[in-house]
């Protein structure tokens, strides 16, 4: 996401989260003989045990790290009987790459019997849990996080719970910036422009970013389409014949749809207000809102969406007739702006100085657009079999495969190209199997020496590996990149790896939280969120994936400590490391996901 101040907020208690939040590990029962005085230990964190605190499947690896010291021996208790049912040796003892700390591994994948478990190692303990629908709450609630996050309509108590709300932004009365004025629409004219989602801990609507997470999430959804059908994240469209996924994609697409310029194609860069809201409700904000200068950026991450979903919602024409024509004509007309005004990129210091009011939100500012070229170019042609999107495919084709992010999405256009369910014609075949060598290569290079890591995952061993959403953009990312590579290949190592680093963001990692709001027993609860920090809920909105330990510590903010993997502050002034924003949701969404439909594999 993007930079950005803030107000502090009362803290909010864990119970609120206990009590109000859902997916949480329920509490085991009290025990018969050794267990009886740790009965509650379920409900609180552990001190220095570190692990998947959502749940492991029944044949999943299944590991625990030690935080600090050598550990002698474990054992599992089951927390229904008392009875010790595992015990075992640590498997390795790792020492942290910027610190002397030792941390002990231990690995107790043999047991598969679903229940509640208590894990007991160096004076500590911590709550195991075994079922065969680990992660369906977890996906489901990524999913559900989007509803939370639409603009410009009431949320409804039957669906938002205790995070109903009234409607803010209707965005019906929407400004041209002087900067986006062209020879049909004037400074000041009035568009309208509602729907969509907040990007993130504020309350703006940012085109690169939508097209992006919506890109990542269809993705995802053209992997595994049976699973998606059968999901239900509870939305006011639930009942319809759509599947919820997609469902909630129309929402922001729809949104899209209106900052397209009907008079050239192009797209606007992003709907704002000059500066961030203050930490109020949506309903109560009063800043003017603006559309701002077009971007080619803007216009291909909107064609290659566009285009992307044009394909997904063919079938479901009797919720949405006539959607995915309009899409793909939207689509080709604004890939033709971008190919006409390739070097017009948002810049919003240069705009200041030229045009009032001056613009200080989000900026999603780039310099090259080659990786969107790529991924629109690549969607239009699998859309359309054009020969002139094929060109561009060739033209911008990626030497190497690195993971998603809204400023590098050359990943999504691989992807489309990697579809399982693809049919190439000959000819495109070739650089179809290229660009799988390019990622499995990758794959190949982010799993090698995981598995004798400190905390078990090839995410998390490099000072590079922290920093600015680095929990999407370098930990979900990769394992999505991952999940990808063993669809196309089999091999059961990606999967694996895959999976630790989902453990990763659960809780086995050096501050033993699990980085998603309302999950684990140990979470966030005080995002850098405005709609949380808002309302009169002590815990935060549910299911948001905040952005992680951030050395850089760019806001400030109260840090318990400097190391890369520690750099983290559940306070409501860290933006830097405690945002969440719909991108960051989306790599959650794609990664949940995606591990629930594989389950028991």
């Amino acid at each position: 996401m993007k930079n950005k101040g803030s107000i502090l907020k009362a803290s909010a208690c864990l119970c609120a989260t206990l009590l109000l939040a859902p997916g949480l590990a329920a509490q085991p029962a009290a025990g018969n003989n050794s267990i009886s005085t740790m009965q509650q230990a379920g409900s609180r964190p552990a001190d220095l045990i570190r692990l998947n605190q959502v749940g492991y499947y029944p044949q999943q690896e299944k590991v625990a790290v030690v935080n600090e010291g050598k550990v002698d021996a474990f054992r599992l208790i089951d927390a229904a009987t008392g009875q010790e049912v595992l015990q075992g040796k640590p498997a390795y003892t790792a020492t942290s790459p910027w610190s002397d700390r030792q941390r002990s591994v231990l690995d107790f994948s043999s047991l598969t019997t679903p229940g509640r478990y208590l894990l007991l190692a160096a004076g500590d303990t911590a709550e195991v849990v075994i079922r065969p629908d680990a992660l369906q709450a977890l996906s489901a609630g990524a999913l559900k996080s989007f509803y939370y996050q639409r603009a410009s309509m009431p949320l409804d108590r039957r669906y938002a719970g205790a995070w109903h709300r009234a409607a803010g932004h209707p965005d019906t009365h929407v400004l041209i910036h002087p900067n986006a004025a062209g020879p049909e629409r004037k400074a000041g004219d009035v568009i309208s422009s509602p729907g969509g989602w907040y990007d993130a801990g504020d309350y703006n609507k940012y085109i690169v970013n939508s097209g992006y997470s919506i890109g990542l999430m269809q993705a995802f959804y053209r992997l595994f389409p049976d699973y998606f059908a059968g999901q239900r994240a509870d939305i006011p469209e639930s009942g319809n014949q759509t599947p919820d996924l997609l469902d909630e994609m129309y929402y922001n697409l729809s949104w899209m749809l209106t900052m397209q310029d009907p008079a050239d194609g192009g797209v606007y860069h992003k709907l704002t207000t000059p500066m961030f809201e203050p930490f109020i409700r949506p309903d109560e904000c009063k800043q003017p809102r603006y559309v701002v200068s077009k971007s080619v950026t803007a216009a291909l991450d909107f064609a290659a969406c566009m285009a992307q979903a044009s394909q997904l919602f063919a079938p479901y024409a009797k919720d949405y007739p006539d959607f995915a024509d309009a899409a793909l004509d939207a689509a080709q007309r604004a890939y033709d702006w971008a190919v006409a005004h390739p070097d017009a990129f948002y810049r919003q210091n240069d705009l200041n100085e030229v045009y009032k009011p001056e613009v200080s939100t989000g900026e999603y500012g780039d310099s090259r657009a080659d990786d969107e070229f790529f991924w629109a170019a690549s969607e239009l042609y699998l859309a359309t079999g054009r020969k002139d999107y094929r060109q561009m495919v060739e033209k911008t084709l990626p030497k190497e495969f690195s993971p998603s992010s809204w400023g590098s999405t050359a990943a999504l256009g691989v992807f489309a190209w990697l579809n399982p369910s693809l049919k190439l014609a000959a000819e495109d075949q070739p650089l179809a199997d290229g660009l799988k060598q390019l990622l499995l290569q990758y794959a190949d290079r982010a799993i090698e020496g995981a598995d004798r890591t400190p905390f078990h995952a090839p995410y998390g061993n490099r000072a590079d590996d922290f920093g600015w959403g680095c929990l999407s953009e370098k930990c979900a990312n990769q394992a999505n990149a991952l999940v990808y590579a063993y669809r196309l290949s089999g091999n059961r190592a990606y999967l694996d790896n895959a999976r630790r680093n989902m453990d990763y963001l659960l809780g086995r990692n050096a501050t033993g939280y699990c980085y998603i709001t309302g999950f684990g027993v140990k979470s966030p609860l005080h995002p850098h969120h405005r709609l949380s920090a808002s309302d009169a809920v002590a815990a935060p909105i549910p299911g948001l994936l905040v952005g992680g330990p951030n050395p850089a510590q760019q806001d400030k903010a109260d840090y318990p400590s400097n190391l890369p993997d520690e750099s983290y502050s559940d306070t409501l002034p860290s933006y830097a490391s405690n945002e969440i924003a719909i991108n960051w949701s989306a790599a959650l969404v794609a990664l949940a996901s995606s591990l629930d439909a594989l389950g028991e594999k």
